[in-house]
């Protein structure tokens, strides 16, 4: 297989699913690099908490997207999807083939189909009124506020997802169309790729295990210390990249607010909740191909296989 054939594979899949391993592999076994569709991995510095593959891990096979932003900067979709179809390009020039992995479906949707989330008619102030307001009145009375203007938005976005509530608030204002219109208008588009797009999971017990596991192994290697050091870095909890899963409940445990295995336990309820809303994103998808890795016996390799012929 070769890049020159404008072909883009698509990794997807609920966090702990093991996508990262199967991006590698399949890297190695057909000649390509991986692009990272995660909105955490892009920050440095933020490397347990958001499960950040390792040198190690990588095998050698390079990635990209990955620590190309600073944790102060609020980072979003559209310069997201600039960077990495640029990447893509380079890796297509070199007759390699892109494969773009991750569990953030904006993201993945924003390069597959080309899709403009250009920020040009941003309101910065307008942005600053509604964080403070949810800082003021709670996170569920600014959802309420999504919600009576577009409840299909709502619907899809956790009221803790500040950064998205108030996008879709703030595009609303710029255009009078909702959020939820513009996805439906976009969702008819056609990739510019030729299009190879999997989704990796497993049965959902097994994999609320691994994703109990994860955590578990996140708090051993230093989660909490990773936490104190951002912080003395002088990140703040307002701050978007402070608002990911891992870093918000252990901020919550240094302010007092839990003892550490509520922390902890928090941490693993709500890992949950976002694979059960991953799933529901990527249910969306026309284009996937869903592959259950209880099917291939849990293994890996079975897996790049089968999704290796079908992209030959």
């Amino acid at each position: 297989m070769s890049g020159k054939d404008n072909t883009l594979i698509v990794i997807g899949g609920p966090t702990a699913s093991g996508k990262s391993e199967i991006a590698v592999e399949l890297a190695r076994k057909i000649g390509g690099e991986v692009v990272s569709a995660d909105s955490m991995q892009v920050y440095k510095y933020m490397d347990i908490g958001s499960a950040k593959i390792t040198l190690e891990e990588m095998m050698g096979i390079p990635h990209y997207m990955i620590d190309v932003a600073e944790p102060t900067e609020e980072f979003h979709v559209a310069r997201y999807a600039h960077e990495a179809k640029e990447c893509i390009k380079s890796i297509q020039s070199r007759g390699k083939t892109p494969i773009l992995c991750g569990g953030t479906g904006f993201y993945i949707q924003a390069v597959a189909y080309d899709i403009d989330f250009s920020d040009s008619g941003a309101d910065e102030n307008y942005r600053r009124e509604l964080a403070a307001y949810a800082e003021r009145a709670g996170s569920e009375a600014l959802h309420r506020r999504l919600q009576e203007i577009d409840p299909e938005s709502a619907k899809s976005i956790h009221p803790n997802n500040l950064k998205r509530v108030i996008r879709a608030l703030e595009y609303y204002r710029e255009t009078g169309e909702t959020m939820s219109d513009h996805n439906a208008r976009e969702s008819g588009r056609t990739s510019p790729y030729n299009l190879h797009f999997f989704v990796v999971t497993c049965d959902r017990q097994t994999l609320y295990e691994r994703i109990d596991r994860r955590v578990d192994f996140m708090m051993e290697m230093g989660l909490l210390d990773e936490v104190r050091y951002l912080q003395a870095m002088g990140l703040r909890r307002d701050m978007v990249s402070m608002q990911g899963l891992g870093y918000k409940e252990m901020l919550d445990y240094l302010d007092g607010k839990y003892d550490l295995s509520e922390a902890v336990r928090i941490l693993k309820r709500d890992s949950r909740h976002y694979a059960k809303r991953q799933l529901t994103w990527f249910k969306r998808e026309k284009e996937a191909v869903w592959i259950n890795r209880e099917d291939y016996g849990n293994d890996t390799m079975q897996i790049v296989d089968h999704i290796a012929a079908c992209c030959s």
